[in-house]
């Protein structure tokens, strides 16, 4: 049986006195690598910031490894940004930035120790951005910046790992790369949540799909989830699934052109 590692229960959530979403019942089993889908301004990154903590639940509970989440992200979360929200005029190198990671395990100490920075240093070097070290991140192309803060999430050794539009902005390699790599930490053991608008990507690299719409459609594999009612449900526009071979097309708004997925998965 596989063990439930987040968990909502009856959640409502919102910004104020307007609530985003409401009822919300949701598990998250340990060890998949899952897409959160659907279209803006329903709720997707809401439900995310309610996981680690930064928006108030106002009704139910949400749980991570059994621990009930308060006004922080819970211990064992890592969390990756929409690069669009970060302010890169502020004056910081990339190893400074990772080493953000691991301040809460720095203790009453207010500098990283020599062990710190080596583990900044392996990880930067895993990540394909080791000789970036001492640059500043503005310096780096969407893609490496990218990177820098999956290194800062990985920094501390999450069991979950929470981004937020990861591939958005970047070019199409740029976009393989980060969801291959993805998908390796996710064999290596760490369950992964991301939000995306792309489809094509989720199909292709993902084996978990929610779609969600202030509440959840549907959950599953993409071969199952993927078709014309649920998406139309989902988007709340009429949205065509045409399969033929390997190939299957989604058409997802009218005019925006066809998504191409093969049925097998790629990590």
């Amino acid at each position: 049986m596989m063990e439930i590692l987040v968990e909502f229960k009856n959640v409502a959530c919102g910004y104020g006195d307007k609530v985003i979403f409401r009822g919300l019942t949701l598990s998250i089993f340990k060890g998949v690598f899952a897409g959160l889908v659907g279209p803006s301004g329903t709720g997707k990154s809401t439900l995310l910031k309610s996981l680690l903590g930064a928006v108030p639940v106002l009704e139910g509970g949400i749980w991570v490894a059994g621990r009930r989440v308060t006004r922080r992200t819970p211990p064992g979360v890592g969390y990756v940004p929409q690069t669009e929200t970060v302010d890169w005029n502020f004056p910081v190198t990339v190893e400074q930035v990772v080493l953000m990671g691991l301040y809460r395990r720095m203790g009453w100490l207010p500098w990283p120790s020599r062990g710190d920075r080596l583990r900044v240093r392996e990880l930067l070097a895993q990540l394909g951005i080791g000789r970036y070290a001492e640059r500043h991140i503005k310096a780096l192309s969407g893609g490496e910046q990218q990177r820098v803060f999956l290194a800062r999430a990985l920094a501390a050794d999450p069991d979950l790992l929470v981004l937020d539009e990861p591939t958005a902005g970047v070019d199409l390699k740029t976009q393989h790369g980060i969801l291959h790599l993805l998908g390796e930490l996710n064999r290596r053991g760490v369950t992964i949540l991301i939000t995306t608008h792309d489809l094509n990507a989720v199909a292709r690299h993902l084996p978990w799909v929610i779609c969600f719409n202030r509440g959840v459609v549907a959950q599953g594999d993409p071969e199952e989830v993927f078709t014309s009612q649920i998406l139309s449900r989902t988007y709340d526009s009429e949205m065509s699934v045409i399969r033929q071979g390997e190939v299957t097309l989604v058409d997802d708004s009218p005019g925006s052109g066809l998504h191409f997925r093969k049925t097998s998965h790629v990590h």
